[in-house]
């Protein structure tokens, strides 16, 4: 059996671009979803679009791909008449030529190529982007997630089909299975990605159906748990129990209380959120720091 020290090398964060959404967006609101999309003159600028990079003995593992420069620059990448309106509304993005996911690859040391393994919290257009360009590696997400290709609604649903169900790609649809592990309670199911028990798969539905979280366990170091858009602010997740506003509220809810439940249990814990501006600093500080040390560290990148 490989050194269990020896399976996750490091844990990096690329951004591919930047999004603004609206403040219901992010920290839920009493108004009905559509109403704020739709009226909502408030903005929370420049979030991350962030893109986790695991390199694990086996190769790269990427949580989420970001978004595609082509939602900027291509005038038909979203659907046409209503739906239109209701995208543009609900966001808008910022993405240099310099930070796509092939850019920001390139600038860790890595290629395309590198990567072994993709896993999709879920399957709206900002977690999806980068599929494009990984031809080779498996494509995992949950079942449930992975189901809504299938719905004939799946655009206002915010799942994009014509830029997901792309030619060439390994998907990898994933049922969750009893874990066995106390370690990981109150979580009973889950899926271990490699095989090793270093990435661990978690339901967190809530924001989608299917959405899903990936825990990384580095020993002697403080546990990652990727989030994807659980929650768009770590801080007001764990000190207020605040909740985004897209979504089913219950799911999300359990799904919160369960993650806050994780970290109880395992206090070094980091909640890494897809468009958390706080999810690079947070990481950054659990890159080198051991497990059990909560000051500021600081260290230059091996």
């Amino acid at each position: 059996m490989a050194d269990p020290t020896d399976l996750i090398h490091d844990v990096r964060v690329i951004s591919t671009g930047s999004v603004d959404i609206h403040p219901e967006h992010a920290y839920g609101s009493n108004t009905p979803m559509y109403w704020w999309i739709l009226t909502s003159r408030r903005w929370l600028n420049r979030r991350p679009i962030n893109v986790f990079v695991v390199e694990h003995r086996d190769g790269l593992v990427l949580f989420d791909t970001g978004q595609d420069r082509a939602s900027v620059t291509d005038p038909g990448y979203f659907p046409g008449g209503p739906l239109r309106l209701l995208y543009r509304r609900l966001a808008r993005f910022d993405i240099p030529a310099g930070q796509t996911l092939p850019a920001g690859l390139w600038r860790l040391g890595y290629a395309s190529e590198d990567v072994v393994a993709v896993v999709l919290s879920h399957l709206h257009q900002d977690h999806i982007g980068g599929l494009a360009h990984l031809q080779g590696p498996r494509i995992v997400t949950s079942t449930a997630e992975h189901r809504q290709l299938t719905n004939p609604l799946a655009e206002t649903q915010g799942v994009l089909r014509s830029h997901i169900d792309l030619p060439g790609l390994r998907w990898e649809p994933t049922e969750f299975g009893p874990l066995g592990d106390p370690d990981l309670a109150p979580f009973t199911h889950g899926s271990d990605l490699m095989g090793d028990g270093s990435l661990i798969l978690l339901p967190t539905p809530g924001h989608t159906p299917g959405s899903l979280s990936m825990l990384v366990r580095r020993p002697g170091l403080d546990p990652l748990l990727m989030v994807g858009d659980l929650t768009y602010d770590a801080d007001a997740l764990e000190s207020a129990g605040r909740l985004p506003g897209v979504g089913s509220t219950r799911l999300l809810r359990q799904s919160a209380d369960m993650v806050l439940e994780l970290k109880r249990r395992h206090p070094g814990l980091r909640i890494l959120a897809a468009h958390d501006p706080a999810a690079a600093t947070s990481l950054e500080g659990a890159r080198r720091t051991p497990a059990g040390n909560r000051s500021r560290h600081h260290s230059s990148k091996g």
